[in-house]
């Protein structure tokens, strides 16, 4: 029904998918951040949406269309592996806020954002949760078939989560009834954990989310807090990898971290109070499992959520949460932690992902380093070995910007053109993706 009513509501903004013609691209500048190399006056050439050819620029060989980036720095598309752009709504002044939206409207509103993030340069997008299940599915399918147009995306479908905990819908009026469709993920044993892994995969996700400990956007949940145990942690991820596919873990606290990362899980959210710091950046490096870590929002709820009336419960807990958060980056990227590109899209409007690269370097990432996480460190962490590089063999996802992004890492916040998979992307919504917002000082 969610597949239906998505390809109906949104025919009117279907796309063609990337044409099986040749296409060359000619770059000023092509940086790879996965070999950490730089070269200039480059030709690239696409068939089938890949690249096939990279070579020193000496005029267009008649293959097909040229894309003309004489002028531009070039590399590849951008992922963002914490977005929530199947939810739609983004984050409000409500706890119940998912409750008042139709699944139609939810469905729509999702793929306007899907729209916004491809245009702002987010090429690949792992989708780590909805509260209205399988709704991503459902939009990851539409865009993969050409009828809307958005980043690739992977999908959780859900949350595993305790009943009443971080992933479920709270702080809703006594008496509300919140029906089975919000609730596909609540599970209190290990073997409800298991029975969940498998419900959330058969609706068609790609791996599944779990909410180990607390969150900070979540009413009567504390962040540092193990919510799920450690058995049904294992449980699950172990329910996952039988299944073929893998978990990933919400974890703000040190217990919840070394959990997850004993059970297998590939990435940890959050990662924002490791108060067995030692242990737990030590864990993790020796199990090679990422830490994706969202150090850009907290200003945003900071000011936003203050502005906006958000409950004082989250402001306390961001405030307790983002200045630690980001010390324990710090530690990360000297420890040599294997670290990803994950933002937390929804909480502040999608489109604005390019906002934390800035914030990694200051955080003690070189520029190439921050390039990486979002580009070919990403691509290792999804296990898509095509994509995250400009090489030939891969797929030929692009962005184009007009100065040097290691000179400065924000000029991505205002990208100058975008292929995905081939296709130049057609953009008319300047305004909406060069968004100067910065936090107040």
């Amino acid at each position: 029904m969610i597949r239906v009513a998505l390809a109906m509501l949104l025919s009117a903004a279907a796309v063609v998918p990337a044409a099986a013609e040749t296409l060359q691209l000619r770059a000023g500048h092509l940086i790879d951040p996965g070999s950490t190399t730089v070269t200039h006056d480059r030709l690239l050439t696409f068939v089938d949406g890949k690249i096939v050819r990279d070579e020193a620029w000496a005029g267009a060989k008649r293959e097909g269309g040229l894309i003309d980036w004489s002028g531009k720095w070039v590399l590849p598309g951008l992922i963002d592996l914490h977005t929530h752009i199947a939810d739609g709504i983004g984050q409000t002044n409500d706890p119940a806020e998912p409750l008042k939206h139709s699944e139609a409207d939810t469905i729509l509103k999702g793929a306007e954002m899907a729209r916004i993030t491809l245009h702002a340069g987010f090429t690949t997008v792992r989708d780590v949760g909805v509260y209205r299940g399988l709704t991503d599915v459902a939009l990851r399918d539409a865009i993969a078939a050409g009828e809307v147009e958005g980043p690739r995306m992977f999908v959780s479908g859900g949350y595993v989560t305790l009943p009443g905990g971080g992933g479920a819908v709270t702080g809703a009026p006594a008496g509300t009834v919140i029906g089975p469709e919000f609730r596909i993920g609540e599970a209190s044993t290990p073997d409800e954990a298991r029975a969940r892994v498998r419900a959330i995969i058969g609706g068609g996700a790609d791996f599944i989310k779990l909410i180990a400990t607390g969150a900070v956007l979540a009413i009567g949940s504390e962040p540092g807090a193990l919510e799920l145990t450690p058995e049904m942690i294992q449980a699950a991820c172990d329910e996952a990898r039988k299944l073929g596919k893998y978990c990933i873990a919400h974890a703000h606290g040190a217990e919840g971290i070394k959990a997850a990362i004993r059970a297998g899980a590939r990435t940890i959210e959050h990662a924002s109070l490791p108060d067995d710091e030692a242990l737990a950046l030590a864990l993790a490096k020796e199990h090679g499992t990422w830490l994706d870590m969202d150090i850009f929002n907290g200003d945003w709820i900071d000011e936003i959520g203050t502005r906006d009336g958000w409950p004082a419960e989250y402001l306390r807990k961001n405030r307790e949460t983002t200045d630690t958060q980001r010390a324990g980056f710090a530690k990360a990227v000297k420890f040599g932690v294997p670290i990803t590109y994950g933002t937390d899209a929804g909480v502040y409007p999608h489109g604005l992902n390019a906002r934390q690269l800035r914030y990694m370097v200051r955080f003690g990432m070189t520029p190439m380093q921050a390039l990486a996480s979002a580009t070919s460190e990403a691509a290792k962490a999804l296990g898509q070995a095509e994509l995250g590089s400009v090489k030939p063999g891969h797929v030929a996802d692009l962005v184009a910007v007009g100065s040097n992004p290691l000179e400065d890492v924000s000029v991505l916040q205002c990208v100058d053109g975008v292929v995905q998979g081939g296709r130049l992307v057609h953009r008319d919504d300047a305004a909406e993706r060069c968004d100067r917002w910065k936090p107040k000082q």
